[in-house]
């Protein structure tokens, strides 16, 4: 009998999370959480993570990583690091390596959730053949979907955390502005990202000409939950309005009528404090389209590793076109 176990990871620009999938789509088991700053490759994180675990013979690798597949050079997005897809294929003899975007690999989770995995707010009953939209903060902004084929749904590969964005009112255009001189473009990730996050207090305090208390982004959101920094306060208020503009600029893009999915480091260890924010109103909010936008459900992600679910699903030989795969027989 073939063995399918496969090694499988999720790459992110702060944490490699690794774990061993017994088959196509099957839960993450001995899941382990490493810091990529830790270590010098791709190779060295994995040599590690097989001193953590059972041998469990392993042929396959999949990774769904956080930045885009183009080649067999991979490197993230918002770190300076990266691997040869080919060479970590040969280094551990493995038949397969394969790696799609980390979006990609979370779309591909969607369809193997449960309603348990998942907290609605707003709108009505998802449309079982329409196109699903997904986005979702962590280090950086991803963003998918899934649409419908007579052979099931297919994922999106995009990059849509860095469209443009653009101003609403004069305090945002003051924002904006000053992300515009540093860097010459204001996208969506560089409000709806955890690195953005820290540098939105940063503005806002030299905006306010209050001192910079350099603040993380888990303080920062705290100190809005708590009522306990005005700094604070405004900038999450921004951010859940502003994830709220754009989730539902993809739902409208895409017609998702599927629903649009939230997943991502950020949004739901928010809690209450998201679903009581001005989100819902701001995703509605489209004029015109205002009542086509209220009836698309929206649904935070709450399993535990859906990537990781989602990289082993990519294994599906139906899903063979998707990112990069190297074999070796």
């Amino acid at each position: 009998m073939h063995n399918n176990t496969a090694i499988v990871a999720d790459l992110g620009g702060t944490n490699i999370r690794l774990a061993i999938s017994n088959g196509i789509g099957a839960q993450a088991e001995h899941i382990h959480t490493l810091s990529v700053g830790d270590y010098s490759g791709l190779i060295e994180c994995i040599e590690h993570y097989l001193t953590l675990v059972p041998d469990a013979g392993a042929t396959k690798l999949s990774i769904a990583a956080a930045t885009p597949i183009t080649g067999d050079q991979v490197m993230l997005t918002n770190r300076d690091w990266g691997f040869s897809i080919s060479g970590v294929c040969k280094h551990f003899k493995f038949e397969q390596v394969k790696v799609v975007n980390d979006f990609t690999g979370l779309a591909l989770s969607l369809p193997l959730l449960t309603s348990n995995d998942l907290k609605q707010l707003g709108g009505g009953d998802a449309n079982p053949e329409g196109a699903i939209a997904l986005l979702g903060a962590g280090t950086g902004l991803g963003v998918s979907g899934l649409i419908k084929s007579a052979a099931g749904y297919y994922p999106l590969q995009g990059e849509g955390g860095h469209v443009t964005v653009g101003a609403t009112n004069e305090r945002e255009l003051a924002i904006f502005n000053e992300f515009n001189k540093r860097y010459g473009h204001m996208s969506a990730e560089r409000l709806l990202s955890g690195t953005g996050i820290g540098e939105v207090y940063e503005i806002l305090c030299l905006l306010d000409g209050v001192e910079d208390l350099n603040l993380r982004p888990a303080q920062i959101s705290k100190h809005a939950i708590d009522k306990t920094n005005p700094q604070c306060e405004e900038l999450m208020t921004l951010f859940c309005r502003w994830f709220g503009i754009v989730a539902g600029n993809l739902a409208i893009s895409l017609g998702s009528t599927g629903g649009v999915y939230i997943g991502g480091g950020i949004v739901p260890k928010l809690g209450d404090y998201f679903v009581n924010s001005n989100f819902r109103d701001a995703f509605n909010h489209k004029g015109r389209f205002t009542e086509y936008l209220s009836a698309i459900p929206v649904y935070v992600i709450h399993a535990p590793q859906p990537a990781l679910l989602g990289a082993s699903n990519a294994l599906d030989p139906r899903f063979s076109n998707l990112g990069i795969s190297y074999t070796q027989s």
